[in-house]
């Protein structure tokens, strides 16, 4: 397996992937055939107290922060897992942790960290909005000691494997804030109570063995102890969230690249055709070469995010350019490891196209590869707003 560019978190490392060896590809194989969720690899994580990392241990977690967080979603991608499994309920505990009460944190995150319950979902795009995270429709009206909420939210994933989900709401419709990033709220819904109380779910079959979701609100009440933080404060609470889950989808697709950087090597080292082995060819080094270049230069943008984030500073800047960095990392690794598999990486039991699916995904989400452009043109470069 090739080295790391960073050996401090070693011990982690060396962790996740002996638990993750007893998952093998077969494992992984035969959930995605069956599209089905992998309930034991998940319990096996949530119970050696991997999903709880960056609950403080005063409730019961670990206590770590985004990088070690990091390195936990990279190994579990470089052993042929898929962190989208349970990568939600890393990036949504900022919300809570960061905006929460005490009697929210207390009630909650002990019961997380043990795994009595699962924080795997948010709530927050629309059909209509996408990305354009402002404008969103679904509506929060409080009345009395309850919010009652109406709207409609698409791509939610793992509601169908969760106990919780982080819920963004306006309070205040948009033609009357002053600014359009006010108004909006954070809830957390008790998915039990909810589901067929006023919350709907229907499945979206797609590409990927990734569970998701569309949701219909249709008066469903929730507890107003249940809002995180102020009212009409939600959608700052809600950048923390997402730069954390940029990040940690940067580390995921690290863990791919590497994955399909170690199965290219080793196959093209023992493929032999016309008396060589392919990999002697340099039409075939240095894509592969390539590949692991981009893959090391975006493990290091990503622990500038994680560094940044760790200390509460501004990262929004170097979680988009982390994600933007491995994405694409990622996907130039998996399109040479298939293309010197040549016919048997269409076969699923050398795992590439399975593994090449997963990975295509995160040049779409959780935020696409333009609007990243656009942010980087805008925010760091000054340039005219392009949308």
């Amino acid at each position: 397996m090739l080295s790391s560019t960073d050996d401090r978190f070693q011990d982690i490392r060396d962790a996740v992937r002996d638990l993750c060896a007893q998952f093998p590809d077969e494992y992984h194989r035969e959930v995605d055939e069956r599209r089905g969720y992998p309930e034991e690899f998940v319990d096996a994580l949530t119970k050696a107290g991997w999903l709880a990392a960056l609950i403080p241990a005063d409730y019961g977690g670990s206590g770590l922060g985004l990088a070690e967080a990091s390195v936990i979603m990279e190994e579990i991608n470089r052993a042929g897992g898929n962190s989208g499994a349970c990568h939600g309920q890393m990036y949504n505990m900022g919300t809570l942790l960061r905006h929460g009460s005490e009697e929210q944190k207390q009630k909650y995150l002990p019961r997380i960290a043990s795994g009595e319950l699962r924080l795997q979902s948010m709530g927050v795009t629309e059909p209509t909005t996408g990305t354009d995270t402002t404008k969103i429709k679904t509506m929060a009206v409080k009345k009395d000691d309850r919010y009652v909420v109406n709207g409609q939210k698409v791509w939610i994933s793992r509601i169908q494997h969760s106990d919780l989900m982080i819920l963004l709401a306006r309070t205040t419709p948009l033609a009357e804030v002053k600014k359009k990033s006010e108004g909006m709220s954070i809830f957390l819904v008790d998915l039990h109570q909810a589901i067929g109380k006023g919350l709907t779910v229907s499945p979206i079959r797609n590409m990927v063995n990734h569970e998701t979701a569309e949701l219909f609100f249709e008066n469903l009440e929730i507890p107003a102890e249940n809002l995180i933080g102020k009212e009409g404060q939600g959608f700052k609470y809600i950048l923390d969230g997402l730069n954390a889950e940029r990040t940690l989808i940067a580390a995921e697709c690290i863990g791919d690249g590497y994955w399909f950087i170690d199965r290219v090597t080793k196959y093209v080292k023992d493929r032999v055709v016309f008396g060589r082995p392919i990999g002697q060819n340099q039409g075939v080094q240095f894509p592969i070469a390539e590949a692991y270049i981009e893959v090391e230069a975006a493990s290091l943008m990503r622990w500038k995010a994680c560094e940044l984030f760790d200390a509460h500073r501004p990262c929004g800047a170097e979680a988009n350019m982390a994600k933007y960095l491995a994405a694409k990392a990622s996907w130039e690794a998996a399109n040479a490891c298939l293309q010197f598999h040549g016919g048997f990486g269409f076969a699923a039991e050398y795992d590439v196209e399975r593994k090449f699916r997963e990975t295509r995904l995160y040049q779409v989400a959780p935020i696409s590869t333009n609007l990243i452009l656009s942010y980087v043109a805008e925010h760091l470069l000054g340039l005219p707003r392009s949308f």
